[in-house]
């Protein structure tokens, strides 16, 4: 898997935006298949940053109906990433 393939796009909401303020900590949906090592290693080359600490945790897909069809959305993994004191990432 290629860096991009791995990290899929950063998570921008108001709690991921408070630890990015606060601990330096960012958001990531991440391929399910990925490890830490792989995220680590992905975050470095893509944002030319140092990361100290990945956290990884699957998330279960919600239900949803429409109309008397009942599906749900498909699971995935999201992965937050702790930086060094000195390195943030720019989301904007």
């Amino acid at each position: 898997m290629d860096d991009h393939n791995i990290v899929i796009k950063p998570l921008v909401t108001e709690q991921s935006m408070h630890f990015a303020g606060k601990y330096n900590a960012y958001a990531f949906q991440v391929n399910r298949r990925a490890n830490k090592t792989q995220v680590r290693e992905a975050v470095q080359r893509l944002y030319g940053v140092k990361v100290v600490d990945v956290r990884t945790m699957n998330r279960k897909g919600k239900p949803r109906r429409r109309g008397r069809n009942i599906g749900s959305t498909s699971n995935w993994k999201k992965a937050v990433v702790v930086l060094h004191e000195d390195h943030h990432i720019d989301l904007f």
